[in-house]
C-alpha cells in the first residue's frame, strides 16, 4: 500500500534518489551516449525482477537458463525487495542490470531521465502485442520496451456465500444498481457484500465506467475533478454508508483476495493475480469472476503490465534485446502463464490462454475496453497522494479529493511542459 505523503512541488518531489536520477532529468528522452558494447564471445547479463512469490522466480529463473544455454550466454536472475528503489541506486551509480521490470507508474521516469534503450523499433512483430500496452511503454512517439504480460479487473464472488444468500448465477450483477442490492443482501453475519483496497487501481475502474477518468486520452490535460469522477466515487462513498462496501483493513484483511478467501467478503475486485494467490492460500474456496458491473458510461476495467526495460547503460543491449525477445516469445508467455497465472501481452497468445483457462474469461475479454494507466514522468507522486486520500473517502468529500488530484497533477503536467 503507499505511504501517506503530500505533494509538494516538483522540484521537491526529486529529492528522492529514484527521481533524481530518473524523473528530474532534463534530457528529452534517451541516453545517446551509449556504452561499449560487447559484440564476441559469451556474454554475462544481469536480470532484475520484483518477484510475487516462488513460482515466478522459478519461471524467470528457468526461461532465462533456457536462453542462455541456447545461445552461450549466461544469465543471473537477481530478485529486488524494492525495485523502484534498488533500480535508482543501480541507475545513479551507473550500474545498472540488463534487464529489468519496469512498471508503468515508473516508465516516464526512467524515460525521461535516460536510464532505457529504446529498443522496440528493432521489434518485427511488436504489432502482436497489445496496442493498449504498447502505448503504456512509448515516451516520445517511441516503443521502448515490450510489455511482459497483462492484467485486468473483474468481480470475484464467493460462490457458497452467494448461494447461501439465495442468489443464483441469474444475479450477477451487470450494473451498478445491481451491485449495490446484491451487496446490501449479502451483508450479515460477519461477511461484508463487496471489499476492496483503496485505491486507484481498483476504484479507478468505476470512474472509467462513470465515462471519467484522471487525465484526458493523450495524458495532456487534468480531467481528475470531472461530474463523472465524482458519481463514482459518490457510488462508493454511498455503499460505505449503508456497510456493503468496506476497505480490505476494516475487515482485517489485507487485500481482496485475503478478504474473499477468509469469507469477510462475498464479493472483491481483483485482477487475474488473484487466481495463483487463491490456489495457494485458499484451495478450498469456491469463487468466479464476472466483468465488472457496468457503470452509466458502459463496461469499463483497468489494465496494468511491466515491461522489459533494458538499460542504456548496459554493455550487452544487443544480448539483452535477443533475451526479451526470448522471453515475450508466444510460447513463453504462454509458459509463464502456466507457470504463475499472468496473462499474454501478445494477442496472438492471449487467444491461446483463453482456449486453456476459460475461468479467466472476464479477465481476458476487459483487455478490449481496459484503461490504460496514466504514465507522465513525475506522476506516480500524484497517484500515491490519491490513494492516500481514497483512504479518508469515508469522512471526506469525493470533490474534495478530487480536487486535490487536480492541483496535484496540473502542477506535474504545467512542468512536464
Amino acid at each position: 500500500m503507499p505511504t501517506s505523503r503530500t505533494l509538494g512541488a516538483a522540484t521537491a518531489a526529486c529529492a528522492a534518489v529514484l527521481l533524481a536520477v530518473t524523473g528530474c532529468s532534463s534530457n528529452s528522452g534517451f541516453d545517446s551516449s551509449a556504452p561499449k558494447q560487447s559484440s564476441s564471445g559469451p556474454q554475462s547479463l544481469s536480470v532484475m525482477i520484483a518477484t510475487s512469490g516462488d513460482a515466478e522466480t522459478a519461471a524467470v529463473k528457468e526461461a532465462t537458463a533456457a536462453w542462455a544455454k541456447q545461445t552461450g550466454n549466461k544469465v543471473t536472475v537477481q530478485l529486488a525487495s524494492d525495485i523502484n528503489q534498488q533500480l535508482g541506486q543501480a541507475f545513479a551509480g551507473n550500474k545498472p542490470p540488463d534487464v529489468f521490470y519496469v512498471n508503468s507508474d515508473q516508465f516516464a521516469n526512467y524515460a525521461k531521465g535516460g536510464s532505457l534503450y529504446a529498443y522496440g523499433d528493432q521489434i518485427s512483430d511488436a504489432s502482436a502485442f497489445s496496442s493498449t500496452l504498447r502505448d503504456s511503454f512509448s515516451y516520445n512517439g517511441k516503443l521502448v520496451c515490450l510489455p511482459k504480460d497483462s492484467s485486468t479487473l473483474g468481480l470475484a464472488i464467493n460462490k457458497t456465500l452467494w448461494k447461501q444468500a439465495g442468489l443464483t448465477a441469474a444475479d450477477y450483477p451487470t450494473t451498478w444498481d445491481q451491485l449495490a442490492k446484491d451487496a446490501a443482501k449479502l451483508t450479515k453475519g460477519g461477511v461484508t457484500g463487496l471489499v476492496t483496497t483503496p485505491d486507484y487501481q481498483r476504484l479507478g475502474a468505476l470512474m472509467k465506467e462513470a465515462g471519467g477518468w484522471i487525465t484526458n486520452g493523450d495524458q495532456t490535460t487534468m480531467t481528475a475533478d470531472s461530474a463523472a469522477n465524482k458519481q463514482a466515487l459518490d457510488f462508493v462513498k454511498s455503499m460505505m454508508a449503508k456497510g456493503s462496501l468496506k476497505y480490505a483493513s476494516d475487515v482485517d484483511a489485507g487485500w481482496g483476495g485475503e478478504a474473499l478467501g477468509k469469507k469477510k467478503a462475498a464479493m472483491t475486485i481483483e485482477g487475474n493475480w488473484l487466481s495463483g494467490a487463491m490456489k495457494a492460500d485458499f484451495p478450498s474456496v469456491d469463487y468466479t469472476v464476472v466483468p465488472l458491473p457496468a457503470g452509466p458510461a458502459g463496461k469499463g476495467t483497468l489494465v496494468f503490465s511491466n515491461c522489459w526495460g533494458v538499460a542504456a547503460k548496459s554493455g550487452h543491449q544487443k544480448a539483452a534485446v535477443d533475451l526479451v525477445r526470448y522471453l515475450t516469445s508466444a510460447k513463453q508467455q504462454l509458459a509463464f502463464g502456466d507457470a504463475f497465472g499472468v496473462m499474454p501481452s501478445r494477442t496472438d497468445a492471449l487467444a491461446s490462454y483463453a482456449q486453456k483457462y476459460p475461468d479467466a474469461k472476464a479477465w481476458v475479454e476487459g483487455i478490449d475496453y481496459a484503461q490504460r494507466p496514466v504514465t507522465i514522468a513525475g506522476f506516480n507522486q500524484v497517484l500515491t497522494q490519491f490513494n492516500t486520500d481514497l483512504q479518508s473517502l469515508r469522512s471526506t468529500s469525493p470533490a474534495q479529493i478530487l480536487g486535490a488530484l487536480q492541483r496535484n497533477g496540473g502542477q506535474v503536467l504545467a512542468n512536464a511542459r
